[in-house]
Order: C-alpha cells, then structure tokens, then sequence
C-alpha cells in the first residue's frame, strides 16, 4: 500500500518495452485511519451537533465545510478537555515510573506537577527508529532549553515509543532522550512515557497540541500518526514526506523545511535541525500565543479548522477502502470478467 508517492519508478519497473507505460496497471492508494478508534468523546459531540448522525461513514468534502461555522470557542475548549485528561493521564505515568526507578522524593513531587495545561504541547510518539529522528529537536539544547522555559511562550513535549530490541542505534537515540528528561533544565517540562501501547497512543493524539513528525525524507512511508491528531483538533508539524507532502497546503498545518533530501545524512539532519528551530520559533509559537482578549488563539484556531475541513475526510479510512473499491477492485473485477 503507497500513501502519497506516485508509482512512477515501478510502472518503468515492471513496463513490457512494448507497453506505453500509462498502461502499466500499478497505482497508489493514500492510507487513511479508523475515525472511531482515535476521535476523542469531546471533540465526537462537537461533530455530532454540526455534522449529523452518522457522519463518519461520509467522505463527501462539501460537508466538512460546516466546520467553519463551529464556534471558535466551542472547539477550543473541547481540545483542552482532551489535553487536559491528557496531561493527568502523563503526570500518573512519569510519578509511577519514578517512582519505580527509586527516583528521590524531591523527584517524584517535581513529576507530580510535570507539565502545564496552558503551555503548547508537542508530541512525539513512534518506533524510535533512527530515520525518524526522534532526537532532531535535542541537537540544539540550548535552543531547546530556551523554548522550554520561555516564562511568556512555554513549550512542553511528550515522547513516547520504543526501539526493535535488536536495533542498537534506536535504543540509543531512545536513552538521548530519557536522559534529557532527567535534565535540570528540562525535568517536567520534557517527559517519556514508557511501555508505549495503543492506549496511550490515542491519548496523545486526542490531547497535544502539536504533533512533530521529521523523518529522513524520503524513507516515511506514510506515517499515519499524524492523521489521528487531525480530527481531534490539533496541527501538524512534519517534513514534507509520506502523507505531509499530499495534505500540506500552507495553511492547514506546518512544514520543516521545503522538502529537499542530500546525500549526507549528517547535511540533511543539521539542515532540517535549523528548519524545525526556525519554524517553532517564527511560526509555531508566536500563532500559538496571540490570544483575543477572551484568550482564544483565533489564528491557530482558524488553521486547525482549516486542517479538518482539508484533511478529515481525505486521509480517513472510510475514503481509503472506497478508494480500493473504484480504482482497483471494480476495475480488476472487470478485467477478470472480461477476459
């Protein structure tokens, strides 16, 4: 299954010479999630209430735009009940694993308070394999350490994931980032969440703010964790590769960078470590914390309208399976048929 990439390589592939190659019968398919699974039950009624009955099982575009007739405040307080459930949910965790390492009572009363309701959350939760580059965001500490503890504009971020046991670079970059959130500088502010499982995973998607995905491009597949966060009222943030470099319009999300590859690894990593701190810096954060006087971020709020009236119905499964259904399924049926 493609999400996003052309199938152009395998059509020259596998073309007969004698074959024009728009002939060749390979295609893609864009993945797509199971709604029910990861829509969290707040933002489910604000759904129900301007969508009707039954809407999951609609892929029709023109329906979504009722989304931008949802008040404003209505879908920001419905994310910040996720959020919050969120952050109670990752305080319990970080004291119990404290707790468990025999951390200091000071420690663990730190952990008890870790994370803030207010401040932007990102969240990073995935196979820690290196390509995907968990520790990105950690090549440049001070730079970190400056978001983290802006006393105006506060960043927090949540890891969560595991490395294969026999992947030896993974578990490294996974032992960098525990070992961040042991920092003085960082501790409460920068947690992993260990034993990462499908619970805690809708959790995260339902409830950050944020969700950072910056893989070597071209090597993401699809990387279809973003499109759980989507519905659930939070933005994107990624590299311009697997499902981001379908659905990024400019204004339904983020980008890290313009989508270019180099052949040194070590290149494109410290090019694209510049491009996430820039974009946080100039973009991200400063949307984030322009507040009415209600103090409702109206802009950020507009781009993750945006983001679900764009993204919603496009990258769900419902879309994916009719998707199979027209461009291959009815299509081979005939074929066999006719033959």
């Amino acid at each position: 299954m493609q999400c996003a990439n052309p199938a152009h390589a395998e059509q020259q592939l596998l073309a007969d010479p004698d074959t024009r190659e728009e002939r060749v019968p390979i295609g893609h398919i864009t993945n797509g999630v199971h709604v029910n699974t990861w829509l969290g039950p707040q933002m489910r009624l604000v759904y129900d209430r301007h969508l009707g009955a039954r809407w999951t099982e609609r892929t029709s575009d023109t329906m979504w735009d009722a989304i931008d007739g949802i008040d404003d405040g209505e879908l920001w307080e419905a994310h910040q009940a996720l959020k919050t459930h969120l952050i109670q949910i990752v305080r319990r965790r970080v004291v119990a694993q404290a707790e468990r390492r025999g951390e200091s009572p000071g420690a663990v009363s730190q952990l008890r308070r870790a994370l803030s309701p207010d401040a932007l959350t990102i969240g990073f939760a995935r196979r820690f394999a290196t390509y995907k580059r968990a520790n990105l965001l950690l090549q440049d500490l001070e730079m970190l350490g400056d978001l983290v503890n802006d006393a105006q504009r506060p960043v927090q971020l949540i890891f969560a994931g595991k490395a294969h046991p026999h992947d030896g670079p993974g578990k490294t970059v996974l032992q960098q980032v525990a070992a961040l959130t042991r920092d003085p500088r960082f501790i409460g502010k920068i947690v992993y969440i260990e034993d990462y499982d499908i619970g805690l995973g809708r959790r995260l998607v339902q409830g950050v703010d944020l969700w950072l995905n910056n893989p070597r491009r071209p090597l993401e597949a699809c990387g279809t964790s973003g499109q759980k966060v989507v519905l659930n009222g939070g933005l994107n943030l990624s590299v311009l590769d697997g499902w981001w470099a379908e659905a990024y319009d400019g204004a339904n999300g983020f980008a890290i960078g313009q989508g270019e590859t180099h052949s040194s690894t070590d290149v494109l990593d410290a090019r694209d470590a510049r491009a996430l701190a820039q974009v946080l810096r100039t973009q991200v954060v400063p949307l984030y914390y322009d507040r009415d006087r209600h103090g409702l971020p109206l802009e950020w709020i507009a781009r993750v309208k945006r983001a679900i009236r764009t993204l919603g119905w496009r990258f769900s499964a419902e879309r994916m399976v009719m998707d199979y259904v027209q461009r291959m399924y009815i299509p081979a049926a005939g074929g066999t048929s006719a033959s």
